[in-house]
Order: C-alpha cells, then structure tokens, then sequence
C-alpha cells in the first residue's frame, strides 16, 4: 500500500511564520547539550536569518544546513547555531518561498540548494525530493540516488 503524504495544516501562513517578529539569542550550552555540541555560546537564529543566508547560495552551488549554521554562528560570535532550530526554519523558509512562487512572485528564496551533510535531498521539501533534485538539475548539478554530486558546494566562508 502507497505511503500517503500529509501536509500538515496551519491558520498561520509559512509567510507569518517566516516573518514572526522575533530576535536571535545567544544561550550558553549545557551540560547535558555539551556532549554533542561542546562548551560554549549557542546562537538561537531567527527564520529571516537563516532565509538570509539561503538566499547567499548562488545559482550552479550548494550548501548544507551545517555550513548555513557555521556562518550564522560565526557572525554572531557564537561556537555553535542550534541544529534544532536552524531545521525547523528551514523548513518554514521552504514553504514560505514556495508561497510566494504559487502567488506569482519571481524572487523566492532558492531553498532548494540546501543538502544534507552527505549531498542527500530533502524529502519534507515542497514537492519532496523529485522536485528539489529537478531544480538542481536545471541549475546544473548532478543528482545520482537522490543526491547531488557535491563537488560544486559552497564552502564555509
């Protein structure tokens, strides 16, 4: 029997979510989080942040959501960005821009060239994994196994 797919439903739009009003914070780590993150400073980012350095990626390159955290720490002096957050907004950046592409607009945040570590697709992507490799493809890349062939990815500046 197929998987079904579900979206998940909100009164609240991608684009109200992706521009709540909200700051960026710096946290020190825990204990208990220090295992897997190190001491230090975690920056909790904000969904226009992440947006920001999204839109950073030029067309032809890619980016991992770890090499998106490691900038936006190191601009905020911080030793690490939540891994939990930066996902969570992610997601919101995707479905946000793919708001905005149904709505008419040109200028969307081009989320699709963000990877996982190993070069792998995001299957909770608007229009899963099929669609976010047919854009890379159209940009270029090579996709092989659902993954993009990495030697084209962006390097942590």
């Amino acid at each position: 029997m197929p998987k079904a797919e579900v979206r998940w439903k909100s009164r609240t739009s991608w684009r109200a979510k992706l521009h709540k009003p909200m700051k960026a914070k710096l946290v020190p780590i825990s204990d208990a989080q220090a295992k897997r993150l190190g001491h230090g400073l975690m920056l909790i980012p904000t969904a226009m942040q992440v947006d920001a350095m999204i839109r950073k990626i030029p067309a032809g390159q890619v980016s991992t959501l770890a090499q998106i955290r490691e900038r936006l720490a190191r601009w905020h002096k911080a030793d690490v960005t939540c891994p939990l957050v930066a996902g969570v907004f992610l997601r919101i950046v995707a479905e946000a821009a793919e708001e905005d592409r149904l709505a008419g607009r040109r200028d969307v945040t081009p989320y699709w060239r963000v990877v996982r570590d190993d070069g792998g697709l995001y299957p909770k992507f608007p229009g899963g994994v099929e669609t976010q490799a047919r854009r890379l493809m159209l940009e270029g890349h090579l996709v092989e196994d659902g993954k993009v062939v990495m030697e084209t990815s962006v390097p942590a500046a």
